[in-house]
């Protein structure tokens, strides 16, 4: 499942469902989908985002993903390069008093 995160103040974007669940839950969200944040809610939501953010990468990183090209391992891409589109889109909404939305595809 596909998430898509939309505002009027931001671009589209697209997140793999399991990411933008546990994403939408740091923003204090059930998770559910489809949802929304109101405009007069972003501030706090995009704050609760950061600190989750900051939480998970601040946490060891013990799994590594194989690379079958070189026969080496590479980083899995962190929690915050992930949240950071969404982060920006939060910010953006919050500068312009607009809602955030989402939905599956």
């Amino acid at each position: 499942m596909l998430v898509i995160f939309t505002s009027r103040a931001y671009y589209d974007i697209t997140m793999f469902g399991d990411i933008a669940e546990q994403l939408i839950k740091m923003m204090g969200h059930s998770g559910t989908t489809p949802g929304a944040i109101g405009a007069d809610d972003i501030p706090a939501a995009l704050e609760r985002l950061r600190g989750g953010v900051k939480i998970e990468d601040a946490k060891p990183r013990t799994e590594r993903i194989p690379d079958d090209e070189d026969n080496e391992e590479e980083e899995p891409v962190s929690l915050s390069n992930r949240a950071f589109p969404l982060m920006e889109m939060l910010d953006a909404a919050a500068r312009e008093h607009c809602s955030v939305m989402w939905y599956a595809k």
